[in-house]
């Protein structure tokens, strides 16, 4: 199969989330800002953003939904990006458990 028709290499959502965000020229707070203006959920704040985004917490579903709809972009490519981030996260337990011994 030609290179251009694989799928391409998954990303974790905390590299896909800063990437979505900065094209559309938004700061973190901007984000929260849109998400609570979106959602009509005051829960989010600035930080909540941040962790997404420095692999700390992966957004949820319902996170996922809203983020799709303010980032213009299919929530399908967040929840494929959310698997991967938990596929990482449970190989580096296991070989952090393997060294660890």
């Amino acid at each position: 199969m030609p290179a251009d028709e694989r799928e391409p290499r998954p990303e974790p959502i905390s590299e896909i989330l800063p990437e979505l965000r900065r094209v559309q020229g938004l700061t973190q707070c901007d984000l929260a800002e849109r998400l609570h203006s979106a959602s009509g959920n005051d829960s989010i704040t600035r930080e909540e953003v941040s962790r997404w985004e420095r692999g700390k917490r992966i957004p949820g579903p319902y996170w996922r939904a809203w983020l799709g709809q303010v980032l213009d972009t299919p929530e399908h490519e967040l929840e494929r990006a959310a698997a991967f981030e938990r596929r990482l996260r449970r190989q580096h337990r296991k070989q952090m458990s393997t060294i660890n011994g």
